[in-house]
């Protein structure tokens, strides 16, 4: 029988989220139903809330987190009840021509669950990124789940579903960090710190840490930056190239998604280095940078989304190193509140308070 659960919804562009009455269905063919433990406030949902992602309003929102399997549809052979899972937004397909290609990081044909969940008087909601997990339970496709090992805490975990992954991706899978490799990034909230992370766990021998706060330029040095340089204070692109011999960085992770940081990573790598954009620009913005130095300074130039990542091969991998001290997901978690939080968690994000609340049910 369909259950009712608690859920945050945003009903209204830029109007103050509530908590509702979500009804969710059985699962059916290739879903699961997930009790969910634990799940992050991504500025992601906050987009969602001002109508920055489209306009399909109401919206559950919530979509970076760990949870327990508790039914699954017909036919599912994947996952099972009891199951402790991350949720992703990247089941990918197995079909499409990067599937085929022996690239299903790059897949195009992403999928959710195809029954929706809604308001007890049947308005359809629209889950963030398919999922919808500020919820007591969610309904989502079964290639959303991947399961990890359940030693892992349910607040730190569910952390590597979107944000966390994005910056460790970056780094790891996107920009190819490798041993002794110099890296800069700009933008030390939680997705930088996580680059900052994943260059760590690299190898990188140099990692440059920028940002206008001295409070995240400190919480950066505990993820692994070797330096900081506060932009507002001192030329960030000098700065980086006094640290590196005069020649700037291999990578130069940009993790705010500005053209004046953009442009910033482009000039503080060395030639033939590798800029990534992971940082989300809105559709307004422009980069403007001469030809002849995209030419004459060789390298890459990147976008990374999802960090690059393929669920079912790095989730498990990513949290076996947190579970052997190499990884600290702990320290991304700021603080941990209930639903009826959710609100106020968006402020304190907006206002740099916070690397991460989790919503812990």
């Amino acid at each position: 029988m369909p259950q009712q659960v608690r859920g945050v919804v945003a009903r209204a562009k830029g109007q103050p989220v509530s908590i509702e009455t979500i009804v969710i269905p059985d699962p059916g063919p290739g879903e699961a139903v997930v009790a969910i433990q634990a799940c992050g406030v991504c500025h992601t949902d906050l987009h969602y809330r001002e109508g920055g992602i489209n306009d399909d309003f109401p919206f559950l929102l919530g979509h970076e987190a760990a949870g327990v399997v508790e039914a699954v549809g017909p036919g599912v052979t994947d996952v099972a009840p009891g199951d402790f899972v991350i949720l992703n937004w990247r089941a990918v397909c197995g079909q499409c021509r990067s599937c085929l290609k022996g690239k299903p990081q790059y897949c195009f044909a992403t999928h959710n669950a195809t029954q929706k969940m809604t308001l007890t008087d049947g308005t359809v909601l629209s889950p963030a990124l398919g999922i919808g997990a500020f919820c007591d339970k969610t309904l989502v496709a079964t290639g959303q789940c991947t399961k990890v090992n359940p030693a892992a805490r349910p607040e730190a975990a569910g952390l590597l579903g979107c944000g966390v992954m994005a910056g460790l991706g970056a780094a790891m899978n996107t920009g190819n960090v490798g041993r002794g490799d110099t890296v800069a990034v700009f933008g030390c909230g939680g997705v930088g710190d996580a680059a900052i992370a994943g260059a760590r766990l690299a190898g990188a021998s140099v990692i440059i840490a920028v940002d206008l706060d001295d409070r995240k330029l400190e919480w950066a040095k505990g993820f692994g930056a070797t330096h900081t340089v506060n932009g507002g204070r001192e030329d960030a692109v000098e700065r980086i190239r006094e640290l590196t011999g005069g020649n700037g960085v291999d990578v130069a992770i940009e993790a705010i998604g500005l053209p004046q940081t953009y442009e910033q990573a482009f000039y503080a790598r060395d030639l033939a280095g590798t800029v990534v954009l992971v940082g989300v620009p809105n559709p307004t913005m422009k980069v403007e940078l001469p030809f002849i130095e995209i030419f004459g300074r060789g390298g890459a130039l990147k976008s990374s989304w999802y960090g690059d990542c393929l669920p079912s091969r790095d989730f498990p991998m990513l949290i076996d190193l947190y579970l052997q001290g190499r990884l600290n997901l702990d320290d991304f978690v700021s603080e941990t509140i209930g639903l009826d939080a959710v609100e106020e968690a968006f402020h304190k994000m907006e206002r740099g308070e916070v690397l991460r609340s989790v919503v812990v049910l």
